[in-house]
C-alpha cells in the first residue's frame, strides 16, 4: 500500500503484517490493564487513597504508566511512519511524560503508605530495580528532549546519540516490565504465603497477569526489532543529513 504524505508526495508503504501484530500489542497491552484492575478489585479490595487500599494505586500506576504507555510511545515511530518527524516526536515525547507522571503516582502512593504503617523502604530487589527503572526513566526522557526536542541542539550531536537513545530505551522498557514481575510475585508471596503452592484463584489470576506482562513486552520488542518495519525517511530527514555530510566532510549534493 503507497499512500501520500502531507506533503503531497509519495510516502512509504506500510508493511501488510505491521498493523496487524500492532493491533495484536494493544490488545494484549489494554487486557493488561484491564485484568490488574480486576486483580486488585477482586482480592485487593479496590483503590481508595485515603485508606489501606492507598498502595493498590502503586501497582495499577506503573502497569498503566511504565509498562503500557511507555510500550506505546515507543511504537511511535512504527505506526505514524509518514507524518512530519516533529509532529512524531512531540507525541513520542507526550505519552512519555503521561508515563512519567503516571509512574511518580504510583511511586507517592507505596511511599506514604510505607510511611503511614512504618514499614521499611528500599531493602527489596524490586524496589531497587524500581527505583533505578524510575532514574533511568527520568534521565533518558530529559536526554531525548534536549537533543531532538529543545530548539538549538546540533545535528552532529543528534546522530551521535541517537542509536544510544533507542538503546536505552528498549533497555528500559525491559527492565520495566521485569521488575513488574517481581512487583507481582512479591505481592502474590507476601498475601498467600504457603497457599500460593495451593492453586489459589488470587494465585492463578496473578499468574495469567504475569504472562500478559512478559507477552505485551515481547511484542512490542518484536515490532521494535524488525529492521524492516523501522520508519523510513523522510524527505526533511534525507536533506538534513545531506546538510550535515556537506558541512563536516566538504561534500556537494552534486558531487555524488
Amino acid at each position: 500500500i503507497v499512500c501520500l504524505s502531507m506533503e503531497g508526495g509519495a510516502a512509504a508503504s506500510t508493511p501488510a503484517a505491521l498493523p496487524y501484530y500492532v493491533a495484536f500489542s494493544q490488545l494484549l497491552g489494554l487486557t493488561l490493564v484491564a485484568m490488574t484492575g480486576a486483580w486488585l478489585g477482586l482480592y485487593r479490595g479496590g483503590i481508595a487513597w485515603e485508606s489501606d487500599l492507598q498502595f493498590n494505586a502503586h501497582p495499577l500506576c506503573m502497569v498503566i504508566g511504565l509498562v503500557f504507555l511507555q510500550g506505546d510511545a515507543l511504537l511511535v515511530y512504527r505506526v505514524f511512519r509518514n507524518e512530519a518527524k516533529r509532529t512524531t516526536k512531540v507525541l513520542h515525547g507526550l505519552l512519555h511524560v503521561f508515563a512519567l507522571v503516571i509512574a511518580l503516582v504510583g511511586l507517592v502512593a507505596v511511599f506514604d503508605y510505607h510511611r503511614k504503617k512504618g514499614y521499611t523502604d528500599l531493602y527489596s530487589l524490586h524496589s531497587w530495580c524500581g527505583i533505578l527503572v524510575f532514574v533511568l526513566y527520568l534521565v533518558q526522557w530529559l536526554a531525548g528532549f534536549s537533543f531532538f526536542l529543545f530548539p538549538g541542539a546540533p545535528f552532529s550531536l543528534r546522530s551521535r546519540y541517537r542509536p544510544q537513545h533507542i538503546f536505552f530505551g528498549a533497555t528500559i522498557f525491559l527492565l520495566s516490565v521485569g521488575t513488574a514481575l517481581l512487583g507481582l510475585k512479591e505481592a502474590l508471596l507476601f498475601s498467600l504465603g504457603d497457599k500460593y503452592s495451593a492453586f489459589e484463584p488470587e494465585g492463578v489470576l496473578a499468574n495469567v497477569l504475569g504472562l500478559l506482562l512478559a507477552c505485551f513486552g515481547g511484542a512490542v520488542l518484536y515490532i521494535l526489532t524488525r529492521a524492516d518495519w523501522k520508519r523510513p525517511s523522510q524527505a526533511e530527514e534525507q536533506a538534513l543529513s545531506m546538510d550535515f555530510k556537506t558541512l563536516t566532510e566538504g561534500d556537494s549534493p552534486g558531487s555524488q
